[in-house]
C-alpha cells in the first residue's frame, strides 16, 4: 500500500480581519500539484514578485507571530493557524491566494479552518510522501526557553509553560500527532496573551484587530473572554498548535519528538535551521506505510470534529 500526497478537493475560502493590522482579510486556500509544497501569493501586490514559499528559510526576525518574505520585501504574518491547520489534517500541497498582508485571525485557532477544509475533502496525489526523518537530538535556547527535536517514530510532543497570571501558571502537556489528534485536542485552543501585553502592543501599533472574540485575554488569576478557556490547559495546547504550524515551515513532514519550554516562534524557526545546518542530524525518507500512518492528518476523518470546540 503506498500513501501518497494529498491536496484540498477544490478552493475553501475564508474572510476576517488581520491580528495586528484590524483590517479585512479574504484568502483562499487552493488546490495545488503534487511537490508544490505551500505557497502564498498576495493578490494586492502587481509591482513586485507576489509568490511567498512557506519556508523556515523565508522567515525574518519576527516573535509575536511568523511571518515569511520574498527576496522582493513582499510577506505574509500570521500564518502559524493556517500552516497548523494544513499539517494537522495532512495536506502537503496548496495555494494560499490573500489580498492582504496577514491571515485572518478569526477566533485565534485553527478550528475554523479544518472545520471548512475536511468539509471540502482531501484528495490523494500520485506521489509519494517524503519525510525528514530526525536522526540525532538538535537543541536550541535563548534564555530559559529551549526547543529540541530528536529521533521518534512519529511526530510526538511535549510542551511545557510557567506564566506569573494563575489564570495560566504552569502547564505541561504530551501528544502524539498521529491518528487525528491535531483535530480533537489541538485544534480549537486560541492564542492567549496578558491585559497589560494587549495595552502595550495596541500602544505601539500592533494588535489592532485584537479582542475578546480572538483570543483568550486573562489578568492575573482573571480570565477576561467570554465564556473562559476551551480546555483547562488550552495555553499550552495552543503553543502545541503554534510549534506544529512553524515546524511545518521545514518543507516537508518531521519524523522526531519535539519539545519545547517557554519557546516561542523563532526559537522554533532557530531550531529548524539547527537541524539544517547539523551534517547527520537528518535524512529525507520516502515514507513506509507505517511511517505515513503515524504523520499528523493520515487519520482524520469527519468524526474528529465532533471534539472540536
Amino acid at each position: 500500500m503506498t500513501f501518497l500526497q494529498a491536496t484540498l478537493r477544490s478552493a475553501t475560502t475564508f474572510s476576517g480581519i488581520g491580528l495586528h493590522s484590524g483590517r479585512p482579510v479574504r484568502m483562499v486556500v487552493q488546490p495545488a500539484p503534487a511537490n508544490y509544497g505551500i505557497w502564498f501569493r498576495r493578490l494586492d501586490i502587481t509591482d513586485r514578485d507576489p509568490l511567498i514559499a512557506a519556508r523556515y528559510d523565508a522567515v525574518p526576525e519576527s516573535r509575536l507571530c511568523t511571518q515569511i518574505e520574498n527576496a522582493d520585501g513582499v510577506g505574509v504574518s500570521t500564518i502559524e493557524h493556517i500552516m497548523a491547520a494544513l499539517a494537522g489534517i495532512g495536506v502537503h500541497n496548496a495555494l494560499i491566494e490573500l489580498d492582504g498582508p496577514e491571515v485572518p485571525i478569526l477566533d485565534g485557532s485553527s478550528a475554523q479552518f479544518v472545520r471548512a477544509m475536511i468539509a471540502k475533502g482531501i484528495q490523494r496525489q500520485g506521489t509519494p510522501i517524503y519525510a525528514i526523518e530526525v536522526l540525532e537530538k538538535v537543541e536550541v535556547s535563548d534564555g530559559y526557553a529551549t526547543a529540541s527535536l530528536s529521533p521518534a517514530e512519529g511526530l510526538t510532543m511535549r510542551f511545557s509553560i510557567d506564566f506569573e497570571d494563575d489564570a495560566i501558571g504552569t502547564q505541561t502537556r504530551f501528544t502524539d500527532l498521529a491518528n487525528g489528534r491535531f483535530v480533537r485536542e489541538l485544534c480549537d485552543s486560541r492564542t492567549f496573551c496578558r491585559q497589560s501585553d494587549v495595552e502595550a502592543m495596541q500602544k505601539a501599533g500592533l494588535a489592532l484587530g485584537g479582542s475578546y472574540e480572538n483570543a483568550v485575554v486573562v489578568d492575573g488569576e482573571t480570565v477576561l473572554s467570554p465564556g473562559g478557556f476551551r480546555h483547562d490547559d488550552e495555553a499550552v495546547r495552543h503553543k502545541m498548535l503554534d510549534a506544529l504550524g512553524d515546524l511545518s515551515l521545514a518543507g516537508a513532514p518531521i519524523i522526531g519528538h519535539y519539545e519545547g519550554m517557554r519557546a516561542g516562534h523563532m526559537l522554533s524557526n532557530q531550531l529548524l535551521r539547527a537541524l539544517f545546518n547539523t551534517p547527520g542530524a537528518f535524512r529525507m525518507v520516502e515514507c513506509s506505510p507505517e511511517m505515513a500512518a503515524r504523520l499528523p492528518g493520515m487519520g482524520v476523518n469527519h468524526a474528529d470534529l465532533a471534539h472540536v470546540a
